[in-house]
């Protein structure tokens, strides 16, 4: 059963990484919407192409709060930290109690 939790330790530390990561992304994009950037820039293509999926599911069920305040990305940020101790710390246990 080690072949197994180490798969698991494996797993949980890839998508914790991947998690962080998207988390920064997520910052990135937020700090640099505050300087009205170039919107041909490549990266902030990037930062748009990678993020757009989440915060649009995001904005569809909550919307946007008096108008023009958009709090999908932090609600985003939230869900990437709930994910991060729930389903990876979960992942984590399982996967040292099988070693």
């Amino acid at each position: 059963m080690f072949i197994v939790g180490n798969v698991l330790l494996g797993l949980a530390f890839v998508l914790d990484t991947v998690l962080f990561v998207y988390m920064w992304l997520m910052m990135i994009r937020v700090l640099i919407s505050w300087v009205n950037p170039d919107p041909w820039n490549p990266i902030v293509q990037f930062l748009a192409r990678v993020t757009d999926p989440v915060l649009i599911v995001i904005r569809r069920r909550v919307g946007t709060l008096q108008g023009d305040i958009d709090i999908s990305p932090f609600l985003a940020i939230l869900l990437i930290v709930f994910l991060q101790y729930a389903v990876v710390s979960t992942i984590r246990e399982l996967g040292m109690r099988l070693q």
